[in-house]
């Protein structure tokens, strides 16, 4: 069996990888490949599953699985799995430093600070305690934020059409209601047909004026122009993104935007997770092992 390892993992998953076969990073053997590896960078479409003709499973190191095409993969017979749960803790604690660090301007305070300026009077902070956060998409990482968001004596709601009831959020039955009410959004959802572009100009005018808005979870969901509009007329009073159209964007508008803070898709690069991502990777080898023959 070969295992090709085709984007970013834990430097030690070769090693616990081999004793289930040969295991590379060399792409330009893709068409042996009997199990491929990713993370956000592989597509695997149409196309490359066609260029892999002994591909029998594919296990995306991370959440969502929107870089997989999971209707030819199971039309060919191509199992695939994710390691949604092993990513909860990091990208959650994410959210929560970019909420911290955008209401205190912690970047701009530093970054002052470095160049030799003096700008108390201009950082006007803001507390997390007492506001209210909306979630949209409460699974593991919306649960995990809003436990953590509790501690901050936050008022947390959420929206998510599969979850009617959590121990940790007032459940609302409407996206509209939860943006009406919120001090602050953070986006946790699935990239879906009914997803992209989910936040516009119309769904924009719903937000209370000054709310901050938060995206852990896929860039598509966000129309990137209708933001940069919305922090230019203060309706947002900022946005703060670990997720893009492509990686990295490619000409977006945000770039340059004010109000803003930016990260390279980092949510689920810690050390912890790179690890735990490589345990479950093992365990989905491990209990294929009779389909991978």
């Amino acid at each position: 069996m070969l295992i090709l390892i085709s984007d970013a993992f834990d430097a030690s998953l070769p090693g616990k990888l081999s004793k289930y076969g040969d295991v590379t990073d060399d792409k330009g053997r893709q068409a042996e490949a009997n199990v491929v590896l990713i993370r956000s960078k592989t597509k695997v479409t149409k196309e490359y599953i066609d260029a892999a003709p002994n591909l029998k499973l594919v296990i995306r190191g991370g959440v969502g699985l929107d870089n997989v095409d999971l209707v030819y993969a199971k039309e060919k017979g191509v199992m695939v799995f994710n390691t949604a749960e092993a990513s909860t803790v990091a990208v959650a604690e994410l959210a929560f430093s970019l909420m911290i660090a955008i209401t205190n301007h912690t970047v701009a305070a530093h970054t002052s600070m470095a160049e030799g300026k003096w700008i108390k009077k201009e950082l006007k902070r803001t507390e997390l305690m007492g506001k209210t956060l909306g979630i949209l998409g409460i699974g593991r990482i919306g649960t995990a934020l809003a436990m953590r968001a509790d501690a901050f004596r936050m008022r947390v709601l959420a929206y998510d059409p599969a979850v009617f009831f959590s121990d940790f959020a007032d459940v609302r039955p409407t996206l509209e209601e939860v943006i009406r009410e919120s001090d602050y959004i953070s986006l946790h959802m699935p990239l879906l047909d009914s997803t992209k572009g989910l936040i516009n100009k119309d769904m924009l005018k719903l937000f209370k004026d000054g709310a901050y808005l938060v995206n852990t979870g896929r860039g598509k969901t966000v129309v990137e122009e209708d933001v940069v509009e919305a922090l230019k007329s203060g309706k947002l009073a900022g946005y703060a993104t670990d997720v893009w159209y492509s990686d990295p964007p490619e000409n977006s508008p945000l770039i340059g935007a004010p109000k803003t803070l930016f990260a390279p898709h980092i949510g689920a690069s810690t050390k912890e997770n790179m690890l735990r991502i490589g345990e479950i990777v093992e365990s989905l080898i491990r209990e294929n092992q009779d389909a991978l023959k």
